[in-house]
């Protein structure tokens, strides 16, 4: 069972780091759980253990798949061959919500979060394991050279967390980079409430140009001139935190 660079696969070998990902959920609010690429299982024995869980895998090399079937930890229902990005995650758990947790494939780890916010009302939770780049970009707070347009999409919805980085001698292959644990925690009420596609349009097209003001970058969303004399708009993105974004696609929703 060798590792696909096709599908990202870096097969994590130490079952203590296992026991750190699988003990970092909190489950506080549901007891179902939905690990992605599960890979020979290493993660998903751990989460056997836990009280009460309610574990599905949802993989997407069939040679993956035929290992787990072949060592029984799973049943086959609790095995879902299919690629996360096309899952329909509102019928996983019957409409449930669920923890969603993994050691993520990093060619699509981004993606996993987008869709996590896509179904933010289902998932209360999340742990999972990214590059270490990418992870750091999710919790990255305003001011800083790794803060862009995932930090502000995520930390709309969910509290995050950094707990503890992997170093690539704990994989098969070793990847060349770091690899780092994050827990996102949704928030008891968002900080975007309305005009969620409008808030997303406004925060991906002010980081398309991160080094000019948004006076300049969101020219096209904003019809009446009279909106740029706020001083707001002689900021640049990484200088706003989340509710800033907030407040502009307000001010551009009901002043235009």
């Amino acid at each position: 069972m060798r590792p696909k660079k096709s599908y990202g696969q870096h097969f994590l070998k130490s079952e203590s780091i296992s026991q750190k990902i699988a003990q970092s959920l909190t489950l506080e609010t549901t007891r179902n759980i939905l690990e992605v690429g599960p890979g020979k299982g290493i993660l998903t024995n751990v989460l056997l253990q836990l009280n009460d869980a309610n574990l599905k895998v949802v993989e997407a090399d069939e040679d993956m798949v035929k290992y787990l079937q072949k060592t029984k930890i799973l049943s086959e229902d609790q095995i879902l061959f299919q690629d996360f990005l096309k899952l329909d995650l509102s019928k996983v758990f019957d409409g449930e919500s669920f923890a969603l947790i993994g050691n993520y494939p990093y060619n699509i780890s981004s993606q996993i979060i987008f869709a996590m916010l896509d179904h933010h009302l289902l998932i209360p939770e999340m742990v999972g394991m990214f590059q270490k780049e990418v992870a750091d970009r999710i919790v990255s707070p305003p001011g800083s050279k790794t803060y862009g347009i995932i930090s502000v999409l995520v930390q709309a919805y969910y509290e995050g967390t950094s707990l503890f980085d992997i170093s690539p001698e704990s994989f098969n292959p070793p990847p060349q980079v770091m690899s780092s644990v994050i827990r996102l925690e949704r928030l008891a009420e968002p900080r975007v409430k309305s005009n969620e596609k409008l808030f997303r349009s406004i925060v991906k097209q002010s980081f398309g140009q991160r080094r000019k003001m948004l006076r300049n970058t969101l020219k096209s969303f904003i019809q009446n001139t009279d909106l740029v004399d706020n001083p707001i708009f002689n900021q640049r993105p990484e200088q706003l935190g989340v509710d800033e974004f907030v407040y502009i696609t307000e001010l551009i929703k009901s002043k235009n």
